[in-house]
């Protein structure tokens, strides 16, 4: 069984490494060694783990075939592995996680919640910590039109489910973490409603993880601001989703999210005092 052990006084931090050409904040930048180096970096910023992606889920995005998934982001994984990085991967193939498992990394993040019929079996057969996501829809068209009746109903329900699934296939619940999706066939209402009762998904006895960095919801909170200046809104964004219960973050900027959740805790384990 592959355990990623999480700190009991902050979240842990799942620093974001993609190897694409065509993700929406650092497509083209990191791949090779050149993309180990990078992972590297984050480890020593304070990342507790490194989340590697070979394939873009931005909105629009295109699919990409496993074998040329596998090419870009194997040699990283091993890469990474071999300096004593806990690592992730995201992807939503059964086979690309195979190989990656097989490669030493730790956890499948998937943002489809294991479409691929064959991922619960992998992940269960090598014993992974998993993530599991809720999206409507899938990159290329999840942003056309995205509507629910009560998104965090629906959201929780999905989730749920799917990590009672993963029981059910023999994974321990502490393997399990679950992810309500924020930007995934979610307006900017959607995505608030989400954040704003994470609370009752934290109440579960599952993992959240939460990916707000530098997502387009918070470049529309904040005069459209583009990728790379979306930094304080995703600091805002992360320190409430602290509060409110996520143990894990998903980030591009990790020393910047080290020290926003290490004052966020110091503050949050602090008792307020009974009013008189």
């Amino acid at each position: 069984m592959k355990f990623v052990p999480l700190p009991e006084d902050r979240p842990a931090l799942m620093g974001i490494l993609n190897v694409t050409p065509d993700s929406f904040s650092d497509g083209g930048v990191w791949s090779g060694e050149r993309a180990v180096a990078r992972g590297m970096d984050m480890l020593a910023q304070g990342a507790d783990l490194v989340d590697v992606g070979g394939e873009s889920t931005r909105p629009g995005a295109e699919p990409v075939a496993a074998p040329t998934e596998i090419d870009r982001v194997l040699p990283v994984v091993k890469g990474l592995v071999a300096n004593g990085v806990v690592v992730s991967v995201d992807t939503s193939k059964a086979e690309v996680a195979e190989a990656c498992l097989k490669a030493g990394a730790s956890v499948v993040n998937d943002v489809t919640a294991w479409r691929d019929p064959d991922m619960r079996h992998v992940c269960a057969h090598r014993g992974a910590t998993v993530c599991l996501m809720h999206m409507q829809g899938e990159p290329r068209t999840m942003q056309a039109a995205p509507t629910y009746g009560d998104v965090v109903a629906e959201v929780k329900a999905f989730l749920f489910s799917r990590a009672e699934s993963a029981v059910e296939a023999g994974l321990e619940p502490s393997q399990v973490w679950i992810d309500p999706g924020i930007g995934f066939g979610k307006t900017l209402d959607h995505n608030l409603d989400l954040l704003a009762n994470l609370g009752e998904l934290a109440k579960s006895p599952w993992t959240v993880l939460v990916g707000v960095s530098r997502k387009s919801f918070i470049g529309k909170l904040t005069e459209d601001a583009p990728p790379g200046e979306r930094i304080e809104g995703t600091l805002a964004a992360q320190t409430l989703a602290q509060a409110l219960g996520a143990r894990v973050l998903r980030v591009h900027d990790v020393l910047a999210a080290k020290r926003a959740s290490t004052v966020a805790s110091a503050v949050l384990h602090r008792a307020p005092r009974n009013s008189p």
